[in-house]
């Protein structure tokens, strides 16, 4: 897996992480570990590239959801209580972390696992960054 980092600015600088391979069992660390790195070095709002990602398995939904957390605790938007009644409702979507261009499989394995609920997902990066 190769990660190629850039920023786009909107209303807010947008930290791009443009992911060429899976994310799976085998570098979803690696993914983790590139994503923590840039969240240290100051980025808040990260759009995760997916165009050349064909897969995101288990592994990949937990680097994820590590990556939800880990942008929440440090801008909380919303109490706990109130992001958990938005994801019930369908109304919450994490306002740190986005996706672009999933592949099918992705969509498909986003939805069954109800991560779809609160990360967005686009298919246009102006409107991706637009909306950070």
């Amino acid at each position: 897996m190769e990660i190629i980092v850039s920023t786009e600015q909107g209303r807010v600088p947008v930290t791009v992480l443009h992911v060429n391979g899976n994310i799976d069992s085998a570098s979803y660390e690696e993914f983790l570990s590139r994503a923590e790195a840039l969240i240290q070095g100051g980025a808040r709002d990260l759009l995760v590239d997916l165009e050349h990602a064909p897969f995101v398995s288990s592994a990949g939904l937990r680097a994820l959801n590590t990556l939800f957390g880990r942008l929440r605790s440090l801008s909380p938007d919303v109490s706990d209580e109130e992001m958990h009644k938005g994801i019930n409702a369908g109304t919450y979507r994490s306002p740190h972390l986005k996706l672009l261009n999933p592949s099918e499989a992705s969509i498909m394995t986003l939805e069954a696992s109800g991560f779809s609920m609160f990360i967005s997902s686009f298919k246009d990066l102006k409107a991706a960054i637009a909306s950070f």
